[in-house]
């Protein structure tokens, strides 16, 4: 039987943080943990699904009591992520493919409780609850708690504000201790410790994973196709997408590859096994590691190779999936698997998938200023000409008066959206935009780099994305800037990315970057 002690290291190994350590403690002397874990049913679950799914194992290993949400109306509060025609079947395929994963490192499902949202989230209790939250909830601790979970954009719809206020009540009615989640969900857990206690209910523990970049650079997203390894990716897919992952020699913080390692493979092996990382012997041979700390230390010293690396995670992976393509094989789940996520649809001999809002469409470049003076009716704006690369400069105008001197404007190079339909601002024609990096509080602008080494007319394209030609004028009717300028963003290196892949040149493949303003949306 394992003491208190045990069980704790085994809740909180890997994580980031916990909120509410004492009072864990306090539960582990008395009983096991309950505990729930949400995941809303929107794109097909991936790979990076096992790194919260090792630590359910763990959980487990730690006797504490499991539920797992099935969070149905978040999907679709979310922004209408998961359409409602879809959502049960969604919901379906998610219950199949996180059973397949569990099954897949072991876990005994019959210690699991699986609960979908609307079971309870419909009911009279719960709705008057969620009246009693927004009677108390203030519209900016809403907006606040959902800035890095709920999709961002323009317009916000009023259902991504109740979307944190039901998360919280979720910790009530699953009559839970704690819930666990992503570092990601923090500002939610703060909401939920703040409000809660204010409907007369007890204030939850929270357990939280560091974010893990995915395998093939930056957040692994179930939206992008390239970006992630799905549960049903055979085995030269897997050796296609992580050929294309980002694995620096002697880089050990922006590594997917290495963090997969380190919250999946390690914690799932059992004490007698190693990590084999395999080599031809004129590279050392064969090597195998007990721990992840000395396969860190030896990466770090550029003892293993990248490749290496590489060779002996896809072998890992591989081996987690096929059990999965095993269950997967049953027609019924083929054919949940095709109603769940329609292929586009074929119009006129040409795949609708052209519709798809990819990054692809968007026309970037690099741009210098040739010529710029202050607009004459407007003093926050600059009227700024623009060599683009195509025989005479386009008119821009940008609101950077306030921002940039204009004697730094001049002749500076700029990243420009080129295929946006021309606006006119305050009476002078606007035929791009010049993209910064933007904070609204307080606010402060910086205009992107363009990449090292570039010229005028230069394309810069999205890591995972450089197929596909740019539409010849983005269509303001679908919102397309609007859809994908949400995921722009700078990270913690001061790279421009979009959903965590890099914007590079298309010419020498060096990164868009910014000066000094990380984590801040591009627009």
């Amino acid at each position: 039987m394992a003491t208190w002690e045990e069980k704790k290291h085994l809740i909180t190994r890997n994580l980031q943080e916990v909120l509410g350590d004492e009072t864990l403690t306090e539960i582990l002397k008395q009983r096991d943990l309950k505990i729930y874990w949400g995941t809303a049913t929107t794109g097909r679950p991936h790979v990076a699904y096992f790194v919260p799914m090792s630590k359910i194992a763990d959980f487990l290993k730690a006797g504490c009591e499991v539920t797992i949400l099935f969070a149905d109306l978040h999907a679709y509060l979310d922004n209408m992520k998961a359409p409602w025609d879809l959502l049960a079947l969604r919901t379906q395929y998610y219950e199949a493919a996180i059973k397949a994963m569990l099954t897949s490192l072991g876990v005994p499902l019959e210690k699991l409780k699986f609960v979908r949202g609307t079971e309870y989230q419909l009911s009279k209790e719960y709705t008057l609850d969620v009246y009693r939250m927004s009677s108390v909830i203030t519209d900016h601790d809403a907006k606040k708690a959902g800035a890095e979970v709920v999709k961002q954009v323009e317009h916000p719809l009023l259902s991504g504000l109740l979307y944190p206020g039901l998360q919280a009540l979720d910790e009530e009615y699953l009559k839970v201790d704690a819930q666990f989640g992503g570092v990601d969900q923090r500002k939610i857990f703060t909401l939920a410790e703040k409000y809660l206690p204010q409907l007369g209910y007890a204030k939850r523990v929270h357990l939280m994973n560091p974010m893990v970049p995915g395998l093939t650079g930056g957040k692994m997203s179930a939206s992008e196709e390239d970006s992630k390894i799905d549960l049903q990716d055979n085995p030269d897919n897997v050796k296609k997408k992580l050929k294309k992952a980002f694995c620096e020699p002697g880089n050990i913080t922006e590594n997917g590859v290495l963090s997969f390692t380190k919250h999946v493979i390690f914690p799932l092996m059992k004490s007698d096994e190693t990590f084999k990382i395999c080599r031809a012997p004129e590279h050392g041979g064969n090597v195998e590691y007990s721990s992840f700390e000395d396969l860190e230390a030896a990466f770090a010293k550029e003892d293993i190779h990248p490749g290496d690396l590489k060779a002996s995670v896809e072998q890992a992976i591989n081996r987690l999936l096929a059990p999965i393509h095993e269950i997967f094989k049953d027609p019924k789940l083929k054919e949940l698997t095709k109603k769940a996520y329609p292929p586009p649809v074929k119009t006129k001999g040409k795949a609708a998938a052209t519709d798809e809002i990819t990054p692809s469409k968007l026309d970037i470049r690099v741009g210098r200023i040739v010529e710029v003076s202050r607009h004459p009716d407007a003093d926050a704006l600059y009227v700024e000409k623009i060599d683009l690369g195509e025989g005479e400069p386009r008119t821009v105008v940008s609101g950077l008066v306030n921002f940039v001197p204009i004697e730094e404007m001049q002749d500076r190079d700029v990243v420009v959206l080129c295929n946006l339909k021309p606006a006119k601002m305050r009476g002078v024609e606007s035929k791009g935009m010049v993209l910064c990096a933007s904070i609204d509080e307080p606010k402060q602008v910086e205009p992107l780099l363009a990449p090292e080494g570039s010229k005028p007319g230069d394309r810069v394209v999205i890591e995972g994305y450089e197929t596909g030609e740019p539409d010849d004028v983005l269509n303001p009717k679908k919102k397309v800037w609007e859809k994908l300028q949400v995921d722009l963003k700078t990270n913690d290196n001061l790279l421009a990315a979009w959903q965590g892949n890099r914007l590079i040149s298309k010419v020498n493949g060096n990164p868009v970057t910014t000066k000094s303003m990380k984590n801040a949306p591009i627009k």
